[in-house]
Protein backbone atom coordinates (compact mmCIF):
# COMPACT_ATOMS: atom_id res chain seq x y z
CA UNK A 1 0.00 0.00 0.00
CA UNK A 2 1.15 3.49 -0.80
CA UNK A 3 2.59 5.08 2.19
CA UNK A 4 3.42 2.85 3.93
CA UNK A 5 7.35 1.53 5.21
CA UNK A 6 7.98 -1.73 6.87
CA UNK A 7 8.06 -2.50 10.70
CA UNK A 8 11.86 -3.33 10.18
CA UNK A 9 12.92 -0.25 8.93
CA UNK A 10 11.06 1.77 11.62
CA UNK A 11 12.32 -0.26 14.48
CA UNK A 12 15.90 -0.09 12.89
CA UNK A 13 15.68 4.05 13.26
CA UNK A 14 14.47 4.14 16.67
CA UNK A 15 12.87 7.08 16.66
CA UNK A 16 10.08 9.87 14.91
CA UNK A 17 10.65 12.27 12.26
CA UNK A 18 10.10 15.05 14.72
CA UNK A 19 13.29 13.83 17.05
CA UNK A 20 15.47 15.57 15.57
CA UNK A 21 15.62 18.30 13.27
CA UNK A 22 17.65 18.02 9.65
CA UNK A 23 20.69 20.13 9.24
CA UNK A 24 20.10 22.78 6.98
CA UNK A 25 21.88 23.08 3.97
CA UNK A 26 25.41 24.38 3.39
CA UNK A 27 26.88 25.24 -0.21
CA UNK A 28 29.90 26.64 -1.40
CA UNK A 29 30.04 27.90 -4.75
CA UNK A 30 32.80 30.46 -4.52
CA UNK A 31 35.63 28.39 -5.54
CA UNK A 32 34.70 25.50 -8.66
CA UNK A 33 35.57 23.67 -10.99
CA UNK A 34 34.35 22.71 -14.84
CA UNK A 35 33.07 18.72 -14.75
CA UNK A 36 31.69 19.10 -18.13
CA UNK A 37 33.72 17.07 -21.47
CA UNK A 38 34.86 19.68 -23.66
CA UNK A 39 33.55 20.11 -27.14
CA UNK A 40 35.13 20.98 -30.11
CA UNK A 41 34.45 22.98 -33.42
CA UNK A 42 37.42 22.23 -35.54
CA UNK A 43 39.90 19.54 -35.76
CA UNK A 44 43.13 19.94 -34.38
CA UNK A 45 45.19 21.29 -37.07
CA UNK A 46 42.47 23.55 -38.33
CA UNK A 47 42.83 25.21 -34.78
CA UNK A 48 47.22 25.18 -35.45
CA UNK A 49 46.05 26.70 -38.89
CA UNK A 50 43.68 29.41 -37.26
CA UNK A 51 46.98 30.59 -34.92
CA UNK A 52 49.30 30.16 -37.36
CA UNK A 53 47.23 32.80 -39.74
CA UNK A 54 47.36 35.06 -36.33
CA UNK A 55 50.67 35.35 -36.07
CA UNK A 56 50.57 36.13 -39.69
CA UNK A 57 48.20 38.84 -39.51
CA UNK A 58 50.11 40.33 -36.74
CA UNK A 59 53.55 40.07 -38.45
CA UNK A 60 52.20 41.17 -42.00
CA UNK A 61 49.37 43.31 -41.57
CA UNK A 62 49.98 44.43 -37.86
CA UNK A 63 47.80 45.89 -35.68
CA UNK A 64 46.94 50.42 -35.37
CA UNK A 65 48.12 50.98 -31.66
CA UNK A 66 46.67 54.71 -30.62
CA UNK A 67 49.42 55.03 -27.64
CA UNK A 68 52.56 56.64 -28.54
CA UNK A 69 54.09 55.04 -25.18
CA UNK A 70 52.24 51.14 -26.39
CA UNK A 71 54.54 51.66 -29.63
CA UNK A 72 57.94 52.43 -28.08
CA UNK A 73 57.31 49.62 -25.52
CA UNK A 74 56.18 47.23 -29.35
CA UNK A 75 59.61 48.91 -31.04
CA UNK A 76 61.87 48.41 -28.58
CA UNK A 77 61.00 44.80 -28.30
CA UNK A 78 61.37 44.37 -31.96
CA UNK A 79 58.59 44.90 -33.66
CA UNK A 80 58.53 47.06 -36.49
CA UNK A 81 56.58 50.83 -36.10
CA UNK A 82 55.12 52.93 -38.91
CA UNK A 83 54.62 56.18 -37.16
CA UNK A 84 52.76 57.80 -39.83
CA UNK A 85 50.26 55.04 -39.66
CA UNK A 86 50.52 54.27 -36.12
CA UNK A 87 50.53 50.74 -37.44
CA UNK A 88 52.81 47.97 -34.90
CA UNK A 89 54.00 44.65 -37.21
CA UNK A 90 54.58 42.21 -34.25
CA UNK A 91 56.97 39.30 -35.28
CA UNK A 92 56.16 36.18 -34.34
CA UNK A 93 59.10 35.64 -32.10
CA UNK A 94 58.06 38.44 -29.73
CA UNK A 95 54.65 37.05 -29.53
CA UNK A 96 55.45 33.49 -28.72
CA UNK A 97 58.02 35.09 -26.33
CA UNK A 98 55.29 36.74 -24.39
CA UNK A 99 52.87 33.86 -24.77
CA UNK A 100 55.38 31.97 -22.69
CA UNK A 101 55.58 34.51 -20.00
CA UNK A 102 52.40 35.01 -19.53
CA UNK A 103 50.96 32.87 -15.98
CA UNK A 104 49.03 29.72 -16.92
CA UNK A 105 47.85 29.94 -13.40
CA UNK A 106 46.50 33.46 -11.21
CA UNK A 107 45.65 33.39 -7.85
CA UNK A 108 43.10 36.37 -7.53
CA UNK A 109 42.73 37.71 -3.85
CA UNK A 110 39.72 38.65 -2.83
CA UNK A 111 38.91 41.06 0.35
CA UNK A 112 38.40 38.28 2.47
CA UNK A 113 40.21 34.91 2.26
CA UNK A 114 37.32 32.63 1.67
CA UNK A 115 36.34 34.31 -1.70
CA UNK A 116 39.45 33.87 -3.04
CA UNK A 117 39.81 32.02 -6.41
CA UNK A 118 42.65 30.98 -9.29
CA UNK A 119 42.33 31.39 -12.41
CA UNK A 120 43.49 28.45 -15.06
CA UNK A 121 42.40 26.21 -17.41
CA UNK A 122 39.89 23.74 -15.67
CA UNK A 123 38.23 26.58 -13.08
CA UNK A 124 34.94 28.50 -13.42
CA UNK A 125 34.11 31.87 -12.70
CA UNK A 126 30.78 33.67 -12.80
CA UNK A 127 30.56 37.37 -13.78
CA UNK A 128 26.89 39.28 -13.90
CA UNK A 129 26.04 41.40 -16.92
CA UNK A 130 28.58 44.45 -17.35
CA UNK A 131 28.51 47.68 -18.78
CA UNK A 132 25.06 48.85 -19.28
CA UNK A 133 24.12 52.37 -19.59
CA UNK A 134 20.64 51.48 -18.93
CA UNK A 135 19.05 49.69 -16.21
CA UNK A 136 15.37 48.00 -16.17
CA UNK A 137 12.68 46.19 -13.87
CA UNK A 138 9.00 45.63 -13.90
CA UNK A 139 8.61 48.37 -11.52
CA UNK A 140 10.24 51.34 -12.70
CA UNK A 141 10.42 50.38 -16.46
CA UNK A 142 13.91 51.08 -18.38
CA UNK A 143 15.91 53.94 -17.51
CA UNK A 144 19.01 55.61 -17.96
CA UNK A 145 21.04 53.52 -15.34
CA UNK A 146 21.88 55.65 -11.57
CA UNK A 147 24.32 55.36 -8.29
CA UNK A 148 21.25 53.52 -6.63
CA UNK A 149 20.70 51.29 -9.54
CA UNK A 150 24.94 50.84 -9.42
CA UNK A 151 24.48 50.34 -5.66
CA UNK A 152 21.54 47.60 -5.80
CA UNK A 153 23.34 45.56 -8.38
CA UNK A 154 26.15 45.57 -6.55
CA UNK A 155 24.20 44.07 -3.33
CA UNK A 156 22.69 41.34 -5.64
CA UNK A 157 26.23 40.39 -6.83
CA UNK A 158 27.73 39.94 -3.66
CA UNK A 159 24.64 38.02 -2.34
CA UNK A 160 24.91 35.00 -4.96
CA UNK A 161 27.86 32.77 -4.16
CA UNK A 162 28.03 32.33 -7.49
CA UNK A 163 29.34 35.23 -8.65
CA UNK A 164 33.29 35.83 -7.61
CA UNK A 165 33.75 38.70 -9.61
CA UNK A 166 32.55 42.28 -9.29
CA UNK A 167 30.98 42.90 -12.49
CA UNK A 168 30.40 46.96 -13.77
CA UNK A 169 26.62 46.08 -14.62
CA UNK A 170 25.84 49.97 -14.92
CA UNK A 171 27.11 52.76 -15.55
CA UNK A 172 25.72 55.20 -12.74
CA UNK A 173 24.87 58.18 -15.50
CA UNK A 174 24.11 60.64 -12.33
CA UNK A 175 27.45 60.40 -11.71
CA UNK A 176 29.76 63.00 -13.35
CA UNK A 177 32.81 60.56 -14.98
CA UNK A 178 35.75 62.62 -13.25
CA UNK A 179 34.11 61.61 -10.18
CA UNK A 180 32.54 57.80 -10.90
CA UNK A 181 35.69 55.79 -10.33
CA UNK A 182 35.48 57.11 -6.85
CA UNK A 183 31.74 56.56 -6.38
CA UNK A 184 31.93 52.56 -7.80
CA UNK A 185 35.60 51.56 -5.99
CA UNK A 186 34.28 53.57 -2.52
CA UNK A 187 30.85 51.26 -3.23
CA UNK A 188 33.08 48.09 -3.89
CA UNK A 189 35.11 48.23 -0.67
CA UNK A 190 32.08 49.06 1.57
CA UNK A 191 29.59 46.58 0.33
CA UNK A 192 31.70 43.62 -0.92
CA UNK A 193 34.51 41.19 0.02
CA UNK A 194 34.67 39.98 -3.35
CA UNK A 195 37.52 40.76 -6.25
CA UNK A 196 36.75 44.06 -7.49
CA UNK A 197 36.09 45.65 -10.67
CA UNK A 198 38.16 48.80 -12.19
CA UNK A 199 37.49 50.29 -15.78
CA UNK A 200 40.99 51.45 -18.04
CA UNK A 201 40.10 54.99 -18.19
CA UNK A 202 43.37 56.30 -18.39
CA UNK A 203 46.39 56.37 -15.75
CA UNK A 204 45.07 59.04 -13.46
CA UNK A 205 41.83 57.05 -12.73
CA UNK A 206 43.56 53.40 -12.59
CA UNK A 207 46.14 54.97 -10.27
CA UNK A 208 43.19 56.61 -7.77
CA UNK A 209 41.54 53.04 -7.73
CA UNK A 210 44.40 51.05 -7.13
CA UNK A 211 45.18 53.39 -4.17
CA UNK A 212 41.93 53.28 -2.65
CA UNK A 213 42.00 49.95 -2.88
CA UNK A 214 45.17 49.37 -0.87
CA UNK A 215 44.07 52.07 1.35
CA UNK A 216 40.41 50.04 2.07
CA UNK A 217 42.11 46.55 1.92
CA UNK A 218 45.11 47.45 4.29
CA UNK A 219 47.85 46.76 1.70
CA UNK A 220 51.34 48.18 1.53
CA UNK A 221 52.90 48.78 -1.99
CA UNK A 222 54.50 45.46 -2.08
CA UNK A 223 51.87 43.42 -1.33
CA UNK A 224 49.56 45.20 -3.38
CA UNK A 225 52.46 44.61 -6.45
CA UNK A 226 52.72 41.14 -5.01
CA UNK A 227 49.38 39.69 -6.17
CA UNK A 228 45.99 39.88 -8.48
CA UNK A 229 43.81 42.13 -6.09
CA UNK A 230 41.88 43.86 -9.01
CA UNK A 231 41.19 43.37 -12.32
CA UNK A 232 40.08 45.37 -15.84
CA UNK A 233 38.36 44.50 -18.62
CA UNK A 234 40.55 45.48 -22.26
CA UNK A 235 37.98 45.70 -25.26
CA UNK A 236 40.10 45.87 -28.86
CA UNK A 237 38.21 48.04 -31.50
CA UNK A 238 38.30 45.51 -34.47
CA UNK A 239 39.01 45.25 -36.55
CA UNK A 240 42.68 45.42 -35.55
CA UNK A 241 42.93 48.24 -33.36
CA UNK A 242 44.26 49.38 -30.12
CA UNK A 243 43.20 52.15 -28.25
CA UNK A 244 44.48 55.21 -26.28
CA UNK A 245 42.88 54.42 -22.86
CA UNK A 246 42.67 50.17 -23.72
CA UNK A 247 46.44 50.37 -24.16
CA UNK A 248 47.19 52.41 -21.26
CA UNK A 249 45.47 49.87 -19.32
CA UNK A 250 47.04 47.04 -20.20
CA UNK A 251 50.79 48.68 -19.23
CA UNK A 252 49.45 50.21 -16.14
CA UNK A 253 47.87 46.89 -14.81
CA UNK A 254 50.74 44.99 -15.78
CA UNK A 255 53.30 47.25 -14.22
CA UNK A 256 51.11 47.06 -10.99
CA UNK A 257 50.69 43.27 -11.20
CA UNK A 258 47.17 43.61 -11.44
CA UNK A 259 44.59 41.77 -14.03
CA UNK A 260 43.80 42.40 -17.38
CA UNK A 261 41.03 40.27 -18.83
CA UNK A 262 41.40 40.96 -22.88
CA UNK A 263 38.07 41.00 -24.87
CA UNK A 264 38.10 41.42 -28.46
CA UNK A 265 34.68 42.11 -29.15
CA UNK A 266 34.05 40.58 -32.78
CA UNK A 267 31.11 40.33 -34.74
CA UNK A 268 30.62 38.35 -37.67
CA UNK A 269 29.55 40.01 -40.58
CA UNK A 270 30.22 43.42 -39.18
CA UNK A 271 33.60 43.93 -37.63
CA UNK A 272 35.28 40.60 -37.85
CA UNK A 273 34.71 38.16 -40.77
CA UNK A 274 31.54 36.44 -41.57
CA UNK A 275 32.78 33.09 -40.40
CA UNK A 276 32.83 31.80 -37.71
CA UNK A 277 37.21 30.83 -38.36
CA UNK A 278 37.35 34.07 -39.61
CA UNK A 279 35.92 36.00 -37.29
CA UNK A 280 37.94 34.20 -34.20
CA UNK A 281 41.06 34.26 -35.81
CA UNK A 282 41.03 38.03 -36.08
CA UNK A 283 40.27 38.18 -32.34
CA UNK A 284 42.96 35.41 -31.66
CA UNK A 285 45.11 37.69 -33.48
CA UNK A 286 43.97 40.72 -31.68
CA UNK A 287 44.50 38.76 -28.27
CA UNK A 288 47.85 38.21 -28.78
CA UNK A 289 48.46 41.57 -29.27
CA UNK A 290 47.00 43.09 -26.12
CA UNK A 291 48.70 40.15 -24.39
CA UNK A 292 52.08 40.77 -25.48
CA UNK A 293 51.68 44.47 -24.72
CA UNK A 294 51.47 43.66 -21.33
CA UNK A 295 54.43 41.15 -20.98
CA UNK A 296 56.57 43.20 -22.38
CA UNK A 297 55.48 45.78 -20.22
CA UNK A 298 55.75 43.20 -16.88
CA UNK A 299 56.89 39.63 -17.77
CA UNK A 300 54.57 37.46 -16.25
CA UNK A 301 52.35 39.84 -15.41
CA UNK A 302 48.34 38.22 -14.69
CA UNK A 303 46.43 38.51 -17.86
CA UNK A 304 43.23 36.47 -18.94
CA UNK A 305 42.55 35.44 -22.73
CA UNK A 306 39.64 36.28 -23.93
CA UNK A 307 37.34 37.02 -26.46
CA UNK A 308 33.46 37.70 -27.22
CA UNK A 309 32.62 36.69 -30.81
CA UNK A 310 29.02 36.07 -31.97
CA UNK A 311 27.17 37.54 -35.36
CA UNK A 312 24.99 40.09 -36.29
CA UNK A 313 21.81 40.01 -38.06
CA UNK A 314 22.16 40.30 -41.38
CA UNK A 315 18.59 41.80 -41.85
CA UNK A 316 19.51 44.73 -39.41
CA UNK A 317 22.81 44.85 -38.48
CA UNK A 318 21.83 44.16 -34.91
CA UNK A 319 23.83 41.86 -32.49
CA UNK A 320 23.06 38.96 -31.86
CA UNK A 321 23.43 36.41 -28.73
CA UNK A 322 22.97 32.76 -27.92
CA UNK A 323 23.09 31.68 -31.33
CA UNK A 324 24.45 28.28 -32.98
CA UNK A 325 27.24 30.70 -34.57
CA UNK A 326 27.92 31.85 -31.11
CA UNK A 327 28.28 28.64 -29.64
CA UNK A 328 30.82 27.76 -32.15
CA UNK A 329 32.72 30.75 -31.81
CA UNK A 330 32.95 29.65 -28.25
CA UNK A 331 34.13 26.44 -28.62
CA UNK A 332 36.82 27.34 -31.35
CA UNK A 333 37.78 30.52 -28.44
CA UNK A 334 38.01 27.31 -26.03
CA UNK A 335 40.55 25.48 -28.30
CA UNK A 336 42.88 28.15 -28.96
CA UNK A 337 42.68 28.99 -25.23
CA UNK A 338 43.78 24.93 -25.10
CA UNK A 339 46.72 25.37 -27.97
CA UNK A 340 48.28 28.11 -25.74
CA UNK A 341 47.76 26.67 -22.17
CA UNK A 342 45.92 30.22 -20.69
CA UNK A 343 42.89 30.87 -18.51
CA UNK A 344 40.23 32.13 -20.50
CA UNK A 345 37.35 34.53 -20.49
CA UNK A 346 33.87 34.03 -22.46
CA UNK A 347 30.33 34.92 -22.52
CA UNK A 348 26.69 34.82 -22.53
CA UNK A 349 24.01 37.54 -23.05
CA UNK A 350 20.87 38.45 -24.87
CA UNK A 351 19.71 40.44 -27.50
CA UNK A 352 16.05 40.22 -26.46
CA UNK A 353 14.57 43.48 -25.08
CA UNK A 354 13.06 42.13 -21.94
CA UNK A 355 13.28 39.01 -19.36
CA UNK A 356 10.98 36.99 -21.56
CA UNK A 357 11.49 33.20 -23.35
CA UNK A 358 14.00 34.76 -25.56
CA UNK A 359 16.08 35.85 -23.42
CA UNK A 360 16.16 33.02 -21.12
CA UNK A 361 16.99 31.01 -24.39
CA UNK A 362 19.89 32.83 -25.91
CA UNK A 363 21.68 33.05 -22.65
CA UNK A 364 21.58 29.93 -21.94
CA UNK A 365 22.59 28.52 -25.14
CA UNK A 366 25.81 30.75 -24.97
CA UNK A 367 26.23 29.84 -21.13
CA UNK A 368 26.27 25.94 -22.57
CA UNK A 369 28.63 26.80 -25.45
CA UNK A 370 31.24 28.43 -22.49
CA UNK A 371 30.83 25.86 -20.08
CA UNK A 372 31.08 22.97 -23.33
CA UNK A 373 34.21 25.15 -24.05
CA UNK A 374 36.09 25.07 -20.84
CA UNK A 375 36.04 28.81 -20.41
CA UNK A 376 37.85 29.92 -17.19
CA UNK A 377 35.36 33.19 -17.29
CA UNK A 378 32.10 33.57 -18.10
CA UNK A 379 30.56 36.96 -18.09
CA UNK A 380 27.30 38.59 -19.07
CA UNK A 381 26.09 35.35 -17.40
CA UNK A 382 23.23 36.84 -15.66
CA UNK A 383 21.08 40.07 -16.15
CA UNK A 384 22.19 41.25 -19.31
CA UNK A 385 19.63 42.43 -22.24
CA UNK A 386 19.54 44.39 -25.28
CA UNK A 387 23.27 43.33 -26.52
CA UNK A 388 24.75 45.15 -23.24
CA UNK A 389 22.29 48.32 -23.55
CA UNK A 390 20.52 47.17 -20.38
CA UNK A 391 20.62 44.82 -17.28
CA UNK A 392 17.43 44.03 -16.13
CA UNK A 393 16.96 43.22 -11.96
CA UNK A 394 14.26 39.82 -12.77
CA UNK A 395 16.93 38.51 -15.37
CA UNK A 396 19.59 38.60 -12.78
CA UNK A 397 17.91 36.86 -10.33
CA UNK A 398 16.19 34.55 -12.66
CA UNK A 399 19.78 33.89 -14.38
CA UNK A 400 21.18 33.46 -10.94
CA UNK A 401 19.30 30.11 -10.15
CA UNK A 402 20.66 28.30 -13.60
CA UNK A 403 24.05 29.47 -12.15
CA UNK A 404 23.79 28.11 -9.35
CA UNK A 405 21.93 24.95 -10.54
CA UNK A 406 25.53 24.68 -12.64
CA UNK A 407 27.13 24.75 -9.99
CA UNK A 408 25.57 22.32 -7.93
CA UNK A 409 26.67 19.95 -10.90
CA UNK A 410 30.38 21.06 -9.95
CA UNK A 411 30.31 19.42 -6.72
CA UNK A 412 30.04 16.25 -8.32
CA UNK A 413 27.45 13.32 -7.61
CA UNK A 414 28.40 10.75 -5.16
CA UNK A 415 27.60 6.56 -4.96
CA UNK A 416 29.82 5.84 -1.61
CA UNK A 417 27.77 3.19 0.81
CA UNK A 418 26.09 6.47 2.44
CA UNK A 419 24.20 6.97 -1.06
CA UNK A 420 23.44 4.08 -2.04
CA UNK A 421 21.48 3.51 1.18
CA UNK A 422 21.27 -0.37 1.07
CA UNK A 423 20.18 -0.31 5.17
CA UNK A 424 19.06 2.65 5.12
CA UNK A 425 16.60 3.08 2.69
CA UNK A 426 16.38 0.09 -0.36
CA UNK A 427 15.91 -2.38 2.85
CA UNK A 428 13.50 0.03 4.65
CA UNK A 429 10.98 0.08 2.31
CA UNK A 430 8.59 -2.77 1.28
CA UNK A 431 7.55 -3.10 -2.29
CA UNK A 432 4.93 -0.47 -3.28
CA UNK A 433 5.93 1.70 -0.48
CA UNK A 434 7.63 5.41 -0.17
CA UNK A 435 10.90 6.30 0.56
CA UNK A 436 9.78 9.96 2.32
CA UNK A 437 10.41 8.44 5.54
CA UNK A 438 13.30 6.25 5.61
CA UNK A 439 16.34 7.25 7.68
CA UNK A 440 18.35 8.13 4.57
CA UNK A 441 15.96 10.77 3.24
CA UNK A 442 15.34 11.80 7.17
CA UNK A 443 18.69 12.27 7.36
CA UNK A 444 19.30 14.28 4.09
CA UNK A 445 15.74 15.68 2.82
CA UNK A 446 16.78 19.63 3.92
CA UNK A 447 20.30 19.50 2.49
CA UNK A 448 19.90 16.82 -0.60
CA UNK A 449 18.57 19.04 -2.93
CA UNK A 450 18.90 22.49 -4.18
CA UNK A 451 16.89 24.72 -3.24
CA UNK A 452 15.17 27.01 -5.88
CA UNK A 453 14.90 30.64 -5.47
CA UNK A 454 12.84 31.86 -7.55
CA UNK A 455 11.11 28.80 -9.68
CA UNK A 456 8.03 27.45 -8.26
CA UNK A 457 7.15 23.68 -7.89
CA UNK A 458 3.81 23.64 -6.80
CA UNK A 459 0.76 22.22 -9.42
CA UNK A 460 -1.55 24.41 -11.23
CA UNK A 461 -4.09 24.26 -8.77
CA UNK A 462 -2.07 25.90 -5.82
CA UNK A 463 -0.30 28.37 -8.19
CA UNK A 464 -3.52 29.48 -8.98
CA UNK A 465 -4.40 29.86 -5.44
CA UNK A 466 -1.18 31.88 -4.92
CA UNK A 467 -2.34 34.60 -7.52
CA UNK A 468 -0.61 32.54 -10.58
CA UNK A 469 2.46 34.69 -10.11
CA UNK A 470 4.81 33.94 -13.14
CA UNK A 471 8.91 33.44 -12.78
CA UNK A 472 9.69 37.42 -13.89
CA UNK A 473 7.16 39.03 -11.12
CA UNK A 474 8.50 35.95 -8.22
CA UNK A 475 11.73 37.47 -9.44
CA UNK A 476 10.53 41.39 -8.75
CA UNK A 477 9.92 39.99 -5.15
CA UNK A 478 13.38 38.25 -4.57
CA UNK A 479 15.80 40.91 -5.35
CA UNK A 480 13.45 43.28 -3.42
CA UNK A 481 13.70 41.21 -0.73
CA UNK A 482 17.77 40.66 -0.94
CA UNK A 483 17.78 44.74 -1.27
CA UNK A 484 15.65 44.78 2.12
CA UNK A 485 17.76 42.31 4.07
CA UNK A 486 21.07 42.99 2.99
CA UNK A 487 23.89 43.42 5.31
CA UNK A 488 27.45 44.19 3.98
CA UNK A 489 30.18 42.10 5.31
CA UNK A 490 32.23 43.31 8.23
CA UNK A 491 34.81 46.08 7.20
CA UNK A 492 37.61 48.37 9.09
CA UNK A 493 36.57 51.69 10.02
CA UNK A 494 39.37 53.52 10.29
CA UNK A 495 40.43 52.07 6.49
CA UNK A 496 36.86 53.57 5.45
CA UNK A 497 37.45 56.43 7.31
CA UNK A 498 40.81 56.95 5.59
CA UNK A 499 39.47 55.95 1.55
CA UNK A 500 36.54 58.76 2.38
CA UNK A 501 39.36 61.25 3.35
CA UNK A 502 41.05 60.06 -0.19
CA UNK A 503 38.45 60.79 -2.03
CA UNK A 504 37.14 63.35 -0.44
CA UNK A 505 40.37 65.45 -1.26
CA UNK A 506 40.98 64.03 -4.36
CA UNK A 507 37.01 65.16 -5.18
CA UNK A 508 38.22 68.93 -3.96
CA UNK A 509 41.14 68.21 -6.28
CA UNK A 510 39.30 67.91 -9.62
CA UNK A 511 39.35 64.29 -9.71
CA UNK A 512 40.53 62.65 -12.43
CA UNK A 513 38.87 63.08 -16.02
CA UNK A 514 38.58 59.86 -18.14
CA UNK A 515 40.89 59.91 -20.71
CA UNK A 516 40.47 59.08 -25.09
Amino acid sequence: MIGQTSERGRRRRGRSPEAAPAPSRNVNYRQLKNPFPLMEVFPADQIAEMHKTALRTLQELGVKCLLPEARRIFEKAGARVDEDSEMVFIGRDIVEAAVASAPKSIACHAGARRRDFTLELGSLVFQPGAGAPNATDLERGRRPATGQDYLDFLKLTHHFDVFQMISPQVEPQDVPTHLRHYFTTQAQMELTDKFPFFFSRGTPQVMDCFEMLSIARGLSDDEFQSGAHCYTIINTNSPRTLDIPMAQGLIDFARSGQMSIITPFTLMGAMAPITVAGAITLSHAEALAALTLTQLAKPGAPVCYGTFTSNVDMKSGAPAFGTPSHFQASLAAGQLARHLGLPWRSAAGSASNINDVQAANENQFGLWGCLMAGATVIIHSAGWLEGGLSVSFEKLICDAEVLNMVAELCAGAQAGTAEIGFDTALSEVEPSGHFFASSQTMERYNTEFYEPHVHDYANFGTWTERGSVDASHRATGVWKGILSDFKAPPSDSDRIGALQEFITRRTAEGGAPPES
